[in-house]
């Protein structure tokens, strides 16, 4: 399947050039998905997805223009290529687009070293509704759960393939193994829910179903009795489950788009402390068998293992070539691509600098406050960094759990917040985002 990628996107750069474009690039993702859900013992919903998608991007001096579709027949390739090629050159100039210099090119141009893929045949259907089955009945097995929500297994296959009219060709392939189970605890008002879930990129990586299943009930009832905590103003442990949602912002308020539109509370930032001292902030997208690895970007440039925040100092934005010349600064590789839209900057693999004690340190450090261990809604404001939003998890005091909350609002200022994190060693190495679990000091909570 990648030798027809590659033929496929090279089939719609020919197309572009035929039809009067300048340069172009064109993308090409084969895609497989399962998912299987059982309640109650029965199966409840089964899903199975697959088909190609493919992307056009047409350059017409300083203006650009994209379209996709999942029709791969000539005559659409033909249509897909004059339509881009039209818009194109009805679009408004814009002096940052264009494609990489050849020089800048990556030399790798798959992703085998990676080990994103699993090898082993695909799941069948009978086998992913065993696991959920199984990781049903190990919640179902926990005194206190009266009923499972969902319990779900899937699995996903992809494969992509990016060719310009620079002269890259290149593509990678990834599997995607998952398993969850939501139970819950308690009847009418008084019912409260927990979840948990293991994805991985092989099936031998996974956890076993009796093991996410017994983890979801003894988390649900441990949630058993919540109730509002008190108002005011305390230290707050963001559990590691939730931690890498607040890294996640500053991600955001570095990426080179709301930089380069002035929108970002971080704007003013680079160079400056961020975080507390000791504390970096790593992107690495070579990390064997982990989802957010690339060989290359979405432009065709050599992805590299880079510090966004050392010692505490942030040290650069994330990039692609556009943000990157609104910015005069050169890109990082970051560009994520999908069929529909140009280029633009995302991160993928990212690893906090971890601490030197457990959560149970850390509470014990914390003394009394809130352990949240789950997040509804948001109301963060970009541009000033105030942040808002409603929690759940435990009350703590004197480094003790003693109760479950829920209904709560917690806020503050991320700049400020983040300044005062202090983090455990509690993170698993092999997600995406590797954050432990981080004490934050001083938020407002509303509460009881």
């Amino acid at each position: 399947m990648s030798d027809t990628l590659a033929a496929l996107t090279q089939a719609l750069l020919d197309a572009a050039s035929r039809a009067g474009a300048e340069a172009a690039d064109a993308i090409a993702i084969d895609g497989t998905s399962l998912s299987i859900a059982v309640r109650g013992g029965q199966l409840e919903q089964a899903e199975r997805s697959e088909g190609v998608e493919i992307g056009l991007r047409v350059l017409m001096g300083r203006r650009q223009a994209c379209v996709s579709a999942s029709d791969t027949r000539a005559d659409t390739l033909r249509e897909m290529a004059e339509r881009a090629v039209t818009m194109a050159r009805l679009a408004p100039e814009d002096p940052t687009v264009g494609l990489a210099d050849p020089s800048q090119l990556g030399r790798v141009r798959d992703g085998a070293w990676l080990d994103m893929s699993d090898p082993a045949a695909d799941p069948d259907p009978a086998n992913l509704e065993d696991a959920a089955r199984r990781a049903e009945a190990a919640a179902l097995a926990v005194r206190g759960v009266s009923q499972v929500q969902s319990a779900e297994a899937g699995f996903s296959r992809r494969r992509v393939h990016i060719a310009a009219s620079n002269g890259f060709s290149g593509g990678y392939e990834r599997s995607d193994h998952g398993l969850g189970c939501v139970a819950i605890t308690g009847e009418g008002l008084g019912m409260e829910r927990d979840y948990y879930g293991d994805g991985r990129n092989h099936a031998a990586d996974l956890m076993t179903p009796e093991d996410i299943g017994r983890l979801a009930g003894e988390r649900t009832v441990a949630r058993a009795g919540a109730r509002k905590p008190p108002t005011g103003t305390y230290p707050v442990v963001f559990d590691e489950r939730i931690s890498s949602g607040l890294i996640g912002h500053l991600l955001a308020a570095t990426n080179g788009t709301a930089i380069a539109r002035g929108a970002s509370w971080a704007r003013d930032l680079m160079g400056a402390q961020v975080l507390p001292k000791g504390l970096s902030l790593i992107e690495d997208p070579h990390r064997p068998r982990t989802s957010g690895s690339k060989p290359f970007d979405g432009e065709g440039l050599p992805t590299a293992r880079r510090l966004i925040v050392e010692d505490g100092v942030l040290t650069g934005w994330t990039l692609d070539l556009a943000t990157g010349r609104k910015l005069g600064q050169p890109s990082t590789a970051n560009a994520s691509r999908g069929t529909s839209a140009p280029p633009s900057p995302s991160n993928g693999n990212i690893a906090l600098t971890q601490g030197d004690i457990d959560l149970a340190g850390l509470l014990a450090e914390m003394g009394t406050g809130l352990l949240i261990t789950s997040m509804i809604g948001s109301s963060i404001n970009a541009t000033t960094g105030d942040y808002s939003r409603g929690a759940s998890g435990f009350w703590v005091e004197n480094g003790q759990i003693t109760y479950p909350v829920n209904e709560c609002t917690v806020a503050g200022n991320l700049r400020d917040m983040l300044m005062t994190i202090r983090p455990a060693n509690d993170a698993r190495p092999h997600l995406s985002r590797v954050v432990p679990s981080l004490l934050v000091e001083g938020l407002t909570l509303a509460g009881a």
